[in-house]
């Protein structure tokens, strides 16, 4: 006989008790007034059994499963978004060199023009008739000069044998020089007025899209009116000034003297469009202002992208990103894994080498994406937690799941089965 042999049959007895009081026999004999302590004590022993069962979980619960980041260092390019508007890169007023009638328009308004094409075709007929009395004048001033060339060359035969006074051959020398100065003048008339005669055509200054047009034909125009007739943008390249706060400008300055920053011998500069897009071609920062402005404490950068499918037009509000270098050895968080303190320090939950979690202050710099990044707080291999941190806290047993971070969305998910993750 066991020791347990006695408690088995008190419980076999029991059970016998218990079953014997429910048989119908039982039942008819006690009557109605007996059934409410039976069902009392029936639920006795029901809620017994329950308590023992919800004991058994408890004890059974396995730790709480959580998803987990392994960091490493890493090399990141450190950029800044800042504001700007489009700008053309070359801008031309056209406007008339000569006084006239406008006859025609030789151009689309809006459409692409090339330098030298004819914009405006001013009546031509007076400055027509200007060359070609400076061309006859130019004729007659040499038609003199042959006689006075011949005089004053025998003049100067003469003189040497003493056959002619000085007086005279310095005459004939005289009005020889005088009808080379005509001709000289004759000249300079004739170009003067070829040139009035070419500017009855108005020309393109600059190839680009040219506006719309101030005047029609049949209009008057003046020599340099201080109206333009239309204007001529250059767009390909196009141009982007942006503004950044001085501060940043000594961030950044002092960070590569640090050597915390890398940089490059050309600075690249991408471009993000109004409607949140990233424009498909890559510029290039031209300069930068010598100056800061005083009232703002901002100062102007200019970059340079090319726009052959003419997306980009001047006066555009854009965010230029620009490239500050790379910042070497640095750690990237995932947003999603870092909280704040009850004094508003970021920080992040980890998973150490005996499973356990703990709980760590992180320095934080700036936003790069769906990341932060991080300066101090985080080491090589350091398991962090991204998924099921509001189930668990400092010191508590977990079982870590490794999971990879979506770079474009910011989501999660369990790493491939070679590289899946350990448990704590």
């Amino acid at each position: 006989m066991t020791p347990f042999s006695g408690v088995k049959e008190e419980s076999d007895l029991s059970h016998l008790a218990i079953s014997n009081l429910f048989s119908p026999t039982a039942l008819r004999r006690a009557g109605a007034g007996a059934l409410l302590p039976l069902a009392c004590l029936l639920a006795l022993f029901a809620l017994a059994g329950c308590g023992e069962k919800a004991s058994e979980a408890k004890v059974k619960a396995a730790p709480v499963e959580v998803g987990v980041v392994v960091m490493h260092p890493q090399d990141v390019p450190l950029t800044t978004e800042l504001p700007g508007r489009t700008t053309s890169s070359l801008v031309a007023d056209v406007r008339p060199q000569v006084a006239g009638i406008v006859r025609e328009r030789l151009f689309r308004e809006g459409g692409e023009v090339k330098e030298g094409d004819v914009l405006y075709r001013i009546d031509p007929s007076t400055y027509q008739a200007e060359y070609n009395s400076a061309v006859a004048a130019l004729k007659k001033a040499e038609a003199a000069l042959p006689s006075s060339a011949s005089k004053a060359k025998r003049y100067s035969e003469l003189i040497r044998h003493k056959a002619i006074s000085n007086q005279d051959y310095e005459d004939a020398k005289a009005v020889y020089e005088a009808d080379l100065a005509a001709v000289a003048s004759a000249r300079a008339e004739v170009e003067n007025a070829r040139i009035n005669l070419d500017h009855t055509e108005i020309k393109a200054p600059i190839s680009g899209r040219i506006e719309k047009s101030e005047l029609t034909p049949g209009a008057l125009v003046t020599a340099n009116q201080s109206s333009a007739l239309t204007t001529i943008r250059q767009m390909d390249p196009i141009n982007v000034d942006v503004t950044q706060s001085s501060s940043s400008y000594l961030t950044v300055r002092q960070a590569i003297a640090s050597g915390r920053i890398s940089v490059g011998t050309t600075m690249t500069v991408q471009l993000k469009l109004e409607n949140g897009t990233i424009y498909p071609y890559p510029g290039k920062l031209e300069f930068s202002e010598a100056k800061v402005d005083e009232s703002t404490g901002t100062y102007t950068l200019r970059a340079e992208f090319p726009n052959p499918e003419r997306l980009l037009l001047p006066g555009m509000y854009v965010r230029a990103i620009v490239s500050d270098g790379t910042v070497n050895g640095c750690f990237l968080a995932p947003q999603r894994a870092v909280g704040r303190n009850t004094k508003g320090e970021p920080v992040g939950l980890f998973v150490d080498k005996d499973g356990k979690v703990t709980q760590r202050v992180l320095s934080v710099r700036k936003s790069i994406g769906h990341d932060w990044l991080v300066d101090a707080g985080l080491s090589d291999g350091d398991r962090l937690i991204v998924e099921g941190s509001q189930f668990v806290r400092p010191g508590q047993v977990v079982t870590a799941k490794e999971m990879v971070l979506d770079v474009e969305t910011g989501e999660v998910r369990p790493a491939q089965a070679d590289g899946a993750g350990q448990e704590g």
